[in-house]
């Protein structure tokens, strides 16, 4: 499984929305009233050589100015990110992330009529699917975010939009992983996440019971070529896994493995 590290630094680096919360920071106006906080999305964001967050702002920002002016040249600031999956299932949230440091202004890096920020990190907090809890800076820094997380909403759009019929057939391997919900009674397995580890689902049962299940991969992939062949294996399996079930008049040979 990627470690809390890795997840966290996909989410700074993936498609996500990001928030920056800057204590005191105003939006331009003599109107405007003050409020405790503001919430800015950058422009574009990337973590450079030693874990510091750098967020791309225009340069009459309210988080460029607020910068611009902080006491000792530092502002505590926190970036919130959310991540909502891509394909409609209930609970459409699958993690949220807290970066907490201190905001200064890089100049020299950014086109003109922009400003680069560098936030240098000092608490990270993640909740995600796989669970909670801090993480540690500097094996943020170490970490590399997942392979395939540019790719990851068209596949799961793909999966879901062209590919119900053979979503479906994954409820042949699901086992343990249904729980209580009756796996033989499916309305729907919608793709939820995809990283190189492997496919997470989520699914529903006709009495609406929802709960999801994860398919790892043999070995992590590396690329979209490598996603391909483990996935074309997965659905190879789910097929054999169906047409090895039961059926009606007398039971069928042999069956397919359930991997853990």
């Amino acid at each position: 499984m990627p470690s809390a590290a890795e997840r966290t630094r996909t989410l700074v680096q993936g498609t996500c929305s990001a928030e920056l919360l800057v204590p005191g920071a105003a939006a331009p106006g003599p109107e405007q009233q003050l409020p405790d906080r503001l919430r800015l999305q950058p422009d574009a964001r990337a973590v450079g050589p030693d874990g510091e967050i750098l967020l791309l702002y225009p340069a009459d920002s309210p988080a460029v100015r607020a910068a611009t002016h902080a006491q000792d040249d530092e502002l505590p600031a926190v970036l919130e990110l959310t991540d909502v999956a891509p394909v409609a299932v209930p609970h459409r949230i699958r993690a949220r992330a807290w970066v907490r440091g201190w905001l200064t202004c890089v100049p020299g890096l950014a086109a003109p009529g922009h400003m680069m920020l560098r936030l240098e990190v000092g608490e990270l907090y993640v909740d995600d699917l796989w669970g909670d809890g801090p993480v540690d800076p500097e094996d943020f820094a170490r970490a590399a975010p997942d392979p395939l997380r540019q790719h990851e909403t068209e596949l799961l759009q793909h999966l879901a939009a062209a590919h119900g019929d053979r979503m479906h057939t994954l409820a042949s391997l699901l086992g343990d992983r249904a729980g209580d919900a009756d796996a033989a009674a499916l309305r729907s397995t919608v793709p939820l996440a995809l990283d190189r580890f492997g496919l997470r689902v989520r699914c529903r049962d006709t009495a609406g019971h929802t709960f999801d299940a994860r398919f790892d991969f043999p070995d992590p992939v590396r690329d979209v070529h490598g996603l391909r062949r483990a996935m074309h294996r997965l659905f190879g399996e789910a097929a054999a896994a169906h047409d090895a079930r039961p059926h009606a008049g007398g039971e069928a040979d042999g069956g397919a493995e359930q991997r853990a």
